[in-house]
Parts: C-alpha cells; structure tokens; sequence
C-alpha cells in the first residue's frame, strides 16, 4: 500500500510516480482558494475527467437494486480475512488484476481498524457490501487504472461522510491521489477525523474561502469558456514578436530605430521591433534637427513610417457604424463579434498577428475593467487601425518593421490601448513627450522608457527642412529662466497665458475707483489654474449723484478716464436700423446651437482675422458663452441669437484693438458708458456689454438719472448697481473724451469715494 505524503508545490499533484520526492499519493482538504488555486482546479479536473472519478454532491447510497444484485452475484457469506477479501473482489470486479489487489488489503486494514474500535460483526459485514456497491457503481473505473505510473485523481465535492471517507483512504492507499473542496470549511471533516490522520489541510498564501455559488458547475464553465476563448484566436501565427529584446542598455534609441530590422536578429520566426518612450530631449538646440534627420532617414530607408501629434482624431460616427460587431454578454461574444473588422486577406501572416494581439490584450482588459468599457476601448482600436493600417502595412513582409512615431504622449487610455496592440506587430513605435508639460498614460511591461532631464516646448513634428527653428543656447537659457520666474510665482511675463475665464466682482462703491486701477493680477479671486486664468472684473451701474455734488462727480468721472476706457457718452450706441454686413450669414455660423468655428474663420467676410489665434479663439469662445448662457433676453426663443452672432461678428474697431492687446494677467480693458437722459442702452448694446464683461472687460454705467436704463435687455440681474446718492435730471455731460488717460490731481472732496480702512 502506498502512504499519502506532502506536497512541496501545489503542481506536484500532476508528477507522474516515479519523479515524486517521496513515493506515496496525495490526499489534501481545500477549504479556501486563490486565484491560481483555481487555476489549479480547473487542471485538476480536467485530468480527473481523463484518467478518475469526479464526485459532485457525494457518494449515493447503495439503491435496493444495487443490493439486490450484489446479493445475488455474491450471496450473503463474509469473513474478516484476506483472502477472502481477494477472491470476493476478483470475482466481483473481474478486470482488477493482481496489482491493483491492494485495494483488498486496503479495505482489510479499515476494516480491522473499525473492528479494534468496537464495532461488531454485522456493522463491519453492512460497511463491506457499501464499499463492494460503491467500487462497482462508482469507482470500477478508477480501480483498473490502479497501478500505474500515473496515478488516478478523485475529486470530491462537498461535506464528506464517515463512510465515504474511510472508502476514500481506502482508495487512497490502493494508490489514488484525491481533492476534497470543502466550500463550508474543515468543521464536518474534522468529526470525522480530529487530528487530520487521513488527510492533510492545504495551505497557500492568501488563501481566501471559497467566492459565493462556487461548484464544480463553475469550474465545468470556467473549463468551457477557456476552449471558446482558444478558438477565438483560430490559427496561430507562424510568427511572433521580439520587443526591445535586441536592444542593449543605454543604448542611443533614435539610432536604434534606424537599424535595418534583418540587422537585428538571427530567428527567422521573430520580428524585431522597439516599443519605447522619450521623456525630455538629449539635447535642446538640435532637437528639432533630430527629428528632421530620423524622419528623413526613415523615409529614406524604404521603411513605411506615420507621423501622429498631440492626439488621434476621434472616430466619427460613420466610421463606427461601420465596424461589425454583435451583442455580447461575455467576454469571448465580444471578442467573437468584433473579429470580422481584423480580416486581411492581403497577408494572412499579419491578419493572424492582429488577431492574437487583439485577443490578448482584451481578454487581458476582461481582469479588471467591464464589457462596455472594453467594448469601447475596442472600437477605437478598430477604427484607428482601419485609417492606418494601409500606410503601415501595404507592403509588409517578414522580417520588414514599419515605423510610427508620436510626437506627444497618450492622453487617454484608449489611445494607450491601441499603442499596446500596436507594439505586438511589427512595427516600430516611438513616442515622444519633450514638454515638461505633458504627461503620457500608456503603462506596458513591453514599453521601455527612456529620460531626459531636460525638457523643450515642441508641439510639431518636423517634416521638411524648412519648418525647423534652432534655438541658441542664450535662448534656450532665457526660456529656462522664465520657467523660473514666471512659474507659480505670481510674476508673468507678457501674455503667458491664452484662456481665461471673467467673475464679476461684487464691491462697495468706495472700492470701485481702488479696484479700476489694479492690475488683475493683485485683484481679490484672481488665480491660474491648468494654464487657465480667472479673472475678476467690474461690472457695475451708479445711480445718483453723491449728495447732488455735481462738480465732484464729474471729478470722480474724470478719475475714471485716467485709465483710458472706452467712452461711450450717447445712448444707444448702436441703432436698431444701423447697417450691419455680417447679418445675413449669421444662419450659416450657428447650427443647434453651436457656433460654427471652422465656417466662421474660413468665410471671406470674417473681421477678426487680423488678430493674433489665441484672441480669435477667446472672441469666439466668449461668444458661444453668451448664446449658452442666455444672458440676452430671447436667445434660442425668437431668432435673437442670430443677431448676437452678427454684432458681435461687427464690433467697433477701437473696442476689438483693445481686445487684441489685453494681458489677461495685467489691466484689462475698460469701458463707461454714461446715460444722463431718457435714453436707453439698445438690444444691440446690451450684446455688446455683455460680451465684453465675458471677455474680460470693466464696465462702468454712470446713470445720474437712475432710470432703468441698462437692464431692459438682459435676462437675470447680471449687473451689480450701486446707489451712491440723489438723481438728477437734465444733467449737462462734460467732454470726458479730453480726460483720457491723463492723470487727475485729486481733490478733497474724491476723499470720499476711497476705500473706508
């Protein structure tokens, strides 16, 4: 008989007898599990299957029928000695032959044990015929297989009785080896057998119990959905790649990629390929020719090569329509549906390629993330893959390595996504991220990483000889001093930034004349944010005159001027009837909504395109800001969204002047608009007023009268009104226009609109 031993490794279970350190079988309790114990699991029934017995729920008892035959192939007689035991088993199971004559000797020992307990005759007899029952109607098969260098697997499901226990030693001294996955732990084992003299408990680090509704019906799914997955990838490739294996350390990367790829390695069933990231440059004044020379010489070596920048563009809805795929509720359906769009029957070699990294990588994806994510991750590789697969892959052939060069890192995970399947083709993948600014998301245990401690702001691939601009080393060096002085230090060199975004101060009265003369920058609320600024700005009504004082508010007026604002002293400024040439196309720069950007810079009759891109695109993103905020009284209910669009696609040429020269980290442009009489602001003026708060101006309306001559055509109470005294009619209104940008000796009276310490 053989002995259960200990296993050192959980894998010694599948050693044949003969290579086992010690010879003996294994007998083992699994109360707990791992995600490779269900590996393990899987395997072991799978083998159990082949060359065992599987055992889900027990070992049924012996039916009448069971009885009735056995009592009449057997009668009745039974005798507590060995060679009884042998003719019996003989002649009960004919195929057992003189090896596997152990189990007799086996059941002799239990038997004799159960009779040293105490037990009597009739119980020892009863216990005999269940285990005749039970090796005829259960175990015949594993019996004949007892013997051999390969040892039988029994795997038992479930809370173990007594007596199928002590038939399950018996087997396993007979020379099986045997697995109780016991889901409600070792509690009912161990009244059976205390001191686990029978069996050894497994232990495994991490072992955690068993997941809820786990059986061997789970694992029986699990063994069924790895077949499906295996013909998921049909006919392997004769191929496969060999990733940055070939490189050696600190080895100059773009002279690597140059390497002619039948240079590279010697196994003709290996492509040699490079899947690597930049960080930083080697050197900032001939970075730029660098690129220029590599793509060149790319180019030139016959090698298919793509050049990408800042981002892939996103798939448009016809060319995901156009993507076959089908509905899914598991991992291999999704996989399944999708593998239609990877046919490409001008090279079999490669349409297997991308079938196996496909594969892999999603169901690599299905450990940690949901169908639908992967499902997305999918179609944006499918359709990147279709826009530049022609280029990379039209005349492919072993050992051939195409080239794609990124110049500025993955910004999403999908983007990441694709490079990984990429990277398991033969193609050279070079990204690039010189700009301390950028960050690439793309992890893979293929991907190596290169790093420089230097850094250069680039954002263009350059492609021909003439787009290179070469810094000097005093350039690159007044560059790195700006990042020093201007970098999170409340110093800004000029116009540093190029987004920002306009919050209305709330104020006294008395701070308006302090608030009008500051920079932005020392401005309670200013900030800068992901190279975004927020700029706090005055836009406020004065109603009355402080104490009828006539001359000092004119003074305190004149004040204001000194700053050079915009002046507007007659109401309205723009007339209803006045000729505007943008109004008839504005049908064609708005569409649900949105404005039409690309149309509007393009059209011949565009105004703005003078000014510099960065304001252009401020004007235009304040404008969509102002449709979608509704601050104009019928925006989207009577076509006054339209007429927004035409005036402010027709503004005054000294307003938009001023708009092209604000900093937004310094003064910003101001404007007054003085209404002394019964006259009020037009629709049209109201559009331009509150456009110009949203790009950034202060806006001052000195309304003596204080008539309601501002809000008539704004939706809420954007404007913060001050009453700072008594109304006055039929005021005469100075020249202020002759005040601008002077400075004005203040007077004793001006005292009293200062900030109150």
């Amino acid at each position: 008989m053989l002995e259960h031993k200990q296993i050192q490794n959980i894998d010694d279970f599948f050693l044949p007898l003969h290579q086992r350190r010690e010879k003996g079988v294994y007998f083992y309790r699994f109360n707990g599990c791992t995600p490779e114990i269900r590996k393990f699991i899987r395997k072991y029934y799978d083998t159990a299957r082949k060359n065992g017995v599987i055992l889900e729920g027990g070992i049924p008892n012996p039916t009448n029928q069971n009885l009735a035959y056995y009592q009449e192939q057997m009668g009745n007689a039974f005798q507590l000695n060995l060679p009884f035991l042998q003719n019996s088993l003989k002649k009960w199971l004919p195929r057992m032959n003189d090896v596997q004559q152990t189990v007799a000797v086996s059941i002799y020992h239990t038997l004799e044990n159960l009779k040293k307990a105490g037990k009597p005759e009739s119980v020892l007899k009863n216990v005999y015929i269940k285990f005749m029952c039970w090796l005829y109607y259960k175990f015949e098969r594993i019996v004949s297989l007892l013997g051999n260098d390969q040892i039988p697997k029994i795997l038992y499901e479930g809370n173990i009785s007594y007596h199928e226990l002590l038939l399950i030693s018996v087997l396993v001294h007979a020379g099986c080896d045997v697995i109780l996955l016991q889901y409600q732990g070792d509690t009912n084992y161990l009244k059976h057998d205390p001191r686990s003299e029978l069996s050894e408990n497994l232990t495994f680090p991490n072992l955690q119990p068993f997941p809820e509704g786990y059986t061997l019906k789970t694992v029986r799914q699990e063994i069924q959905d790895e077949m499906n997955r295996k013909r998921l990838y049909g006919t392997l490739p004769e191929v496969q790649n060999c990733t940055n294996a070939w490189l050696n350390p600190n080895e100059d990367i773009f002279e690597k990629i140059r390497t002619a790829p039948e240079l590279r390695g010697t196994d003709g069933n290996l492509f040699y390929n490079l899947f690597c990231r930049i960080e930083g440059v080697p050197e900032k004044q001939t970075y730029p020719n660098t690129l220029f020379q590599l793509y060149s010489d790319l180019n030139h070596s016959g090698r298919a090569v793509v050049i990408l920048e800042k981002e892939l563009p996103e798939p448009t809805p016809t060319e995901i329509s156009a993507l076959h795929r089908g509905n899914a509720t598991k991992i291999d359906q999704l996989i399944s549906g999708f593998l239609p769009n990877l046919r490409y029957p001008a090279n079999i070699q490669l349409e297997r390629l991308m079938i196996k990294s496909f594969v892999d990588l999603l169901l690599e994806e299905a450990e940690h993330s949901d169908l639908q994510k992967i499902s997305q991750y999918a179609i944006y590789l499918l359709c990147w893959l279709k826009n530049y697969q022609e280029k990379l892959f039209s005349h492919w052939k072993m050992p051939n390595v195409c080239c794609m060069l990124y110049l500025g890192g993955c910004q999403n995970q999908k983007e990441a996504f694709f490079f990984r399947f990429l990277s398991r083709l033969p193609v050279d993948i070079l990204i690039l991220t010189p700009n301390s600014n950028q960050h690439c998301v793309l992890e893979d245990h293929l991907l190596y990483p290169v790093h420089y401690s230097e850094f250069l702001e680039i954002t263009h691939f350059p492609t021909d000889i003439s787009e290179i601009r070469l810094g000097t080393t005093a350039f690159h060096a007044e560059r790195e001093l700006d990042q020093i002085l201007y970098q999170d230090s409340g110093m800004y060199r000029n116009q540093q930034y190029t987004k920002a975004n306009a919050v209305t101060l709330r104020t006294t009265f008395e701070e308006i004349a302090i608030y009008w003369r500051e920079d932005l920058n020392v401005r309670p609320n200013f900030s800068v944010t992901n190279d975004v600024v927020t700029i706090p700005v005055i836009f406020a009504k004065v109603s009355g005159v402080k104490d009828g004082d006539l001359n000092a508010y004119w003074d305190w007026a004149k004040m204001l001027m000194s700053e050079n604002p915009f002046l507007i002293q007659r109401a309205p400024f723009i007339m209803n009837n006045m000729l505007n040439p943008m109004r008839n196309m504005t049908t064609e720069f708005l569409m649900n909504g949105k404005l039409q950007k690309d149309r509007i810079r393009s059209h011949p009759n565009y105004p703005y395109s003078f000014l510099r891109e960065s304001m252009q695109e401020h004007i235009l993103d304040k404008l969509q800001l102002l449709l979608d905020q509704k601050i104009i009284k019928g925006t989207y209910e009577n076509g006054t969204e339209y007429l927004i669009v035409s005036v402010i696609l027709n503004l005054n040429i000294q307003l938009i002047r001023e708009i092209q020269k604000f900093d937004f980290t310094k003064k910003n442009p101001k404007l007054v608009y003085v209404l002394a009489t019964e006259r009020t602001m037009s629709l049209e003026d109201s559009i331009i007023m509150a456009f110009l708060n949203l790009v950034g101006f202060d806006i001052l309306f000195l309304v003596p009268t204080g008539y309601q001559s501002v809000e008539n055509f704004f939706q809420k109470n954007r404007i913060e009104e001050h009453q700072a005294g008594e109304y006055l009619y039929d005021v005469r209104v100075p020249n202020l226009q002759k005040y601008a940008g002077k400075p004005v000796k203040s007077s004793p009276f001006s005292n009293l609109f200062k900030k109150r310490r």
